[in-house]
């Protein structure tokens, strides 16, 4: 892109501004408020997933209405698509909340802080991701106790750093841009000196989460002197989806689609045991696997197989079923699993380099529809900070960190100057966001009260305490 390619970009954001007011976005839209109906989504969604799962994800979700609000993304995406838009697209993470940021490894075994969830990703309007990291602030402030106006300025500190870390961006090249990151060694200095205790603790305990310790917390050893993965139902157990043998015809074919240093290294590991486990809160019920291997001195490593349905974005947003805009395809039909794998990798300034997909089946029977899944290392230094435990100004201080690592990963889309120019200088889009935010948090209290209705009423199943 050149300079008055850029110069262009920024103006058009300029002249967005007379299609779509910045102001514009503060109202929260309740088009056919009379036919939205929250648990009928939820619902909706459980008819592809695992149905001897389905309580343990609604007793998750009926937490707080944090937790509720984080197995919703599929809610919003209606919401989003019935409100204002600017038209301008992106790589989208589609499920931006906070708590879908975190710690994880690098290649060359740094620890870096970034997005960390994509299973939701695809082409979007920018401000989708926005609102929803927004919305999760001031939601996420009420559950740790915030008042009001403190829950207000957070989310807005977290939309302007979203712009203000946009606009820095733009001053850098798009190779500048692609190599940005943050990694453990930078949070101290990027939040203020109160809150280091809480990051040197939220990078210890993922320093610490390595195969060897996967190996320790989860496996035992059989009377023959196998290794098995110990069942702990109902989050981890053995299941008879597939043989080993059919599995490692899944794990030949999962090798073709990483890069070709991590295919040979992988071709020394063994498949020994795998199980059925319970993930997150939005993803409870979907199907997803932990298989261990073996290598050539005995050395353990853990890959995650997660199913990949197609994106919220997609069911209930109204956007198109597609790989992100510019992305190659493999010359194979489009999979829901190299959707997410690209994505991942356009987002984050580094990705696991174990990331690939598969088509396989369902799991329960051979003979079942296909199913797409993509793969992942299991726990490699993967970390989360603890949102209970944090103070307001913490709090309020990691939405700003979010912010800006948003801003990262859509300045990789080539909209992103056009959203610069549409931002501009002024705060009127942060205070417009914060604003709707409220009201979102106060729709979303009342989808969480639906949802412990229609669980008294008999309407859904819940498992509490899981």
């Amino acid at each position: 892109m050149t300079i008055s390619t850029v110069q262009e970009n920024r103006a058009a954001g300029k002249q967005l501004r007379t299609t779509l007011a910045r102001s514009g976005h503060a109202e929260v839209t309740r088009a056919a408020s009379a036919e939205r109906d929250p648990v009928a989504i939820l619902i909706d969604q459980h008819s592809s997933r695992l149905a001897g799962l389905i309580p343990v994800r609604i007793g998750r979700m009926l937490q707080s209405p944090f937790a509720y609000y984080r197995g919703t993304a599929a809610v919003m995406a209606h919401d989003l698509s019935t409100g204002p838009r600017t038209g301008v697209e992106v790589v989208s993470c589609g499920d931006a909340h906070v708590s879908n940021f975190g710690l994880f490894a690098s290649p060359e075994r740094r620890l870096l802080f970034d997005l960390n969830d994509f299973d939701e990703a695809g082409n979007a309007p920018w401000e989708w991701d926005v609102k929803r990291l927004a919305a999760s602030v001031y939601v996420g402030a009420r559950d740790i106790g915030m008042s009001e106006p403190a829950c207000t300025d957070a989310a807005e500190a977290a939309v302007r750093a979203y712009r203000e870390s946009l606009a820095g961006l733009y001053e850098l090249s798009a190779l500048e841009r692609y190599y940005y990151q943050v990694d453990a060694e930078q949070l101290p200095g990027l939040t203020a000196a109160g809150n280091r205790a809480v990051v040197r603790k939220t990078v210890k305990k993922a320093r610490s989460r390595t195969s060897e310790q996967v190996l320790a917390k989860i496996v035992t050893t059989e009377a023959d002197g196998r290794r098995r993965i110990a069942d702990q139902p109902p989050i981890t157990r053995h299941v008879d989806h597939a043989t080993v043998e059919q599995l490692q015809m899944l794990f030949e074919r999962y090798r073709t689609t990483l890069r070709q240093d991590v295919a040979l290294l992988l071709s020394q590991f063994a498949l020994v045991d795998y199980v059925l486990r319970v993930v997150g809160v939005g993803s409870v019920g979907t199907r997803c696997y932990v298989l261990m291997f073996v290598g050539p001195h005995g050395e353990p490593l853990f890959l995650q197989a997660k199913e990949a349905q197609p994106s919220v974005l997609a069911t209930y947003g109204g956007m198109p079923d597609a790989l992100p805009d510019g992305v190659p395809g493999t010359g194979e039909p489009h999979t829901q699993g190299h959707r997410v794998v690209a994505a991942q990798r356009i987002l984050q300034a580094q990705s696991d380099p174990f990331l690939g997909w598969i088509t396989g089946w369902a799991g329960e029977a051979v003979n079942k529809p296909r199913v797409d899944y993509y793969w992942r290392q299991f726990r490699d230094m993967k970390g989360s900070v603890d949102l209970a435990a944090l103070t307001p100004s913490q709090f309020t201080d990691y939405g700003v960190l979010c912010g800006g690592l948003l801003a990262r990963a859509h300045s990789q889309s080539p909209g992103g100057a056009v959203i610069r120019g549409y931002l501009g200088q002024s705060d009127a889009f942060d205070r417009a966001v914060a604003r709707w935010s409220r009201g979102y948090a106060d729709q979303c209290e009342a989808d969480y009260a639906a949802l412990a209705v229609a669980v008294k009423s008999g309407r859904l199943p819940a498992e509490h305490g899981i």
